[in-house]
C-alpha cells in the first residue's frame, strides 16, 4: 500500500484549490485525492439556464492566494479564447454553467492527482512501517493511505422533518433537482420548500420549463427577503472576519451569525426577486396565475404514495392550517453544518470510525484549530483537516462559497508544512 504525505477525500472546489496550492507552494509534498463521482460536475443538479454564481469571479480557486496562477478563472477564459467576449457580458457575475466548465477544466488539468469513481466508505487510523497513517477504504475495497488527511466532501444536504422519513422519488433536494426532473414525467403541481436564492431560481426554472405547471413556493418567513449585499456586510467574507469570528465566544458567534445570515441564507438577489414578482404580476394580469409564494407556512406533515405528495401546513402566527397535494416537492433547505443542534451533525459522517478520538468543546462543537485542523484526543495522531466544512467555527466565509476558498487552501498547506518540519526534527 503506497503512502502519500496528504490524502484527500473529495475532489470538488475545496480540495481542488488545495491540490493547486500544494502543487504551486509545496512541490515536494506528495498528495492524492479520492473522488466519489466517475465524472465530477460542480453543482450538476443546479446548472439552470441564466443562473449565475453570485460571487465575484476573481474569488476563484487560486487568485486571492496566487494572482499569477495559471489555474485562475481569467486564465481559463484566455485559454478558451473567450476572455474579451466574456468581459463584454452585461452581467455582474459569471453564469453558473461557465463556472462549472472552469471547475471541470481545472479538474482535468489535475486529474493525475486523483482517483475517480472511488467513494470512500471507511476511514481508520492504522500503522505503516511503524508510522501512524490514515487509511481510507473505498466502496469496492481499495485502500489508500496518507500521513495526513484532508476531508473536503462538501456539506450534507439538509432534508428536514417531515420529509426525512419519506424516501420518495417525488421529494428531491435541490442538489439533485435537474437529475430528478429527467426521471419523472411532466409535473402537474410542484411545491418548492424554502426561501433561498436557489429556491427562487428553481421556481423560475419550473415556470419556464413547464408553462402549464402550477408552482407554489412555501417559506416560513412572512415572504421572500432581499439579500444583504451591502459592502459593509460583505466584509464578513474577508479573512480578518474569519479570524475575528474564530476568537469569538459561542454566544458571540450566534450574534454574528444572525447579522451575517442575510448575506447568504434565506434571502435572494434583487434580479431574481424582481423577475419572480413581475412574473406573478403578469400572470395575475392575464387572469391565469400559476406561480405562488405562500409565506408564514411551515410544513408539519407529509406523506407520499407512487403518484403524489400530500402536505400539511400551519401558519405559525395564527395557527391556521391548510393542506396541499403535489406531484413533486423540491427542498431548497440548504445543508447541515457541524454542531450539536437538530439541523446540524456532530462531525462528517465519514469520520464516524474516528469519532471517539475527536475532541469537542463544552458546547458540543467539534474542536477545530485556526488552520482547520481537527483536535484529536491523542496529540500523537496524524494531522486531520476539514476543508470547507467549518462554518460553525470559522464563520460565513466557510459556508461552501468560493469567497475564501483559495486562502483557506493556503492556510492548510502552511499547516501541513509546519507539521512535516516538526516530524523531521
Amino acid at each position: 500500500m503506497n503512502v502519500v504525505d496528504v490524502l484527500g477525500v473529495g475532489f470538488g472546489p475545496a480540495n481542488l484549490a488545495l491540490a493547486i496550492a500544494l502543487r504551486e507552494d509545496a512541490p515536494g509534498v506528495t498528495a492524492h485525492f479520492l473522488e466519489a463521482q466517475r465524472t465530477p460536475r460542480w453543482q450538476g443538479g443546479m446548472l439552470l439556464d441564466g443562473s449565475n454564481i453570485q460571487n465575484h469571479p476573481v474569488r476563484d480557486l487560486v487568485t486571492l492566494r496566487n494572482p499569477r496562477s495559471r489555474y485562475s478563472f481569467i486564465n481559463y477564459l484566455f485559454e478558451q479564447g473567450r476572455l474579451i467576449e466574456h468581459l463584454n457580458l452585461p452581467m455582474e457575475f459569471p453564469l453558473r454553467k461557465e463556472y462549472a466548465q472552469y471547475i471541470d477544466w481545472v479538474t482535468r488539468e489535475l486529474a493525475d492527482a486523483a482517483t475517480f469513481d472511488a467513494p470512500a466508505s471507511d476511514i481508520a487510523l492504522d500503522a505503516h512501517d511503524g508510522e501512524p497513517v490514515y487509511v481510507v477504504t473505498t466502496r469496492d475495497g481499495r485502500r489508500f493511505a496518507g500521513r495526513s488527511l484532508v476531508v473536503g466532501t462538501g456539506r450534507t444536504p439538509l432534508v428536514p422533518a417531515p420529509f426525512d422519513a419519506l424516501g420518495s422519488p417525488r421529494v428531491v433536494h435541490l442538489t439533485r433537482y435537474l437529475y430528478r426532473l429527467a426521471d419523472l414525467p411532466r409535473p402537474r403541481r410542484v411545491a418548492v420548500i424554502g426561501g433561498s436564492q436557489s429556491g427562487v431560481e428553481i421556481v423560475l426554472d419550473l415556470a419556464r420549463r413547464f408553462p402549464g405547471t402550477e408552482v407554489v413556493q412555501y417559506v416560513r418567513t412572512h415572504s421572500l427577503r432581499l439579500k444583504d449585499t451591502s459592502p459593509f456586510s460583505e466584509e464578513g467574507y474577508f479573512p480578518e472576519f474569519t479570524d475575528y469570528y474564530y476568537r469569538a465566544s459561542r454566544a458571540g458567534k450566534r450574534t454574528l451569525d444572525a447579522y451575517m445570515r442575510p448575506t447568504n441564507y434565506s434571502s435572494t438577489d434583487a434580479d431574481v426577486l424582481h423577475e419572480l414578482y413581475n412574473l406573478i404580476y403578469e400572470q395575475r394580469l392575464d387572469g391565469a396565475q400559476r406561480v405562488f409564494v405562500r409565506g408564514d407556512s411551515e410544513v408539519v406533515a407529509a406523506e407520499a404514495d407512487a403518484d403524489v405528495v400530500r402536505l400539511g401546513l400551519v401558519n405559525p402566527h395564527t395557527g391556521a392550517t391548510r393542506e396541499d397535494e403535489v406531484d413533486l416537492v423540491v427542498l431548497a433547505t440548504g445543508f447541515r453544518d457541524l454542531g450539536p443542534e437538530p439541523h446540524q451533525e456532530p462531525y462528517p459522517a465519514l469520520l464516524s470510525g474516528l469519532a471517539d478520538g475527536l475532541r469537542f468543546d463544552d458546547d458540543g462543537y467539534l474542536r477545530i484549530t485556526e488552520d482547520y485542523g481537527v483536535c484529536p484526543v491523542d496529540p500523537a495522531a496524524p494531522p486531520l483537516f476539514l476543508n470547507g466544512l467549518c462554518e460553525s467555527t470559522h464563520g460565513i466565509g466557510d459556508a461552501g462559497s468560493f469567497s475564501l476558498l483559495s486562502l483557506r487552501a493556503g492556510r492548510i498547506v502552511d499547516a501541513l508544512r509546519k507539521h512535516a518540519a516538526r516530524a523531521v526534527r
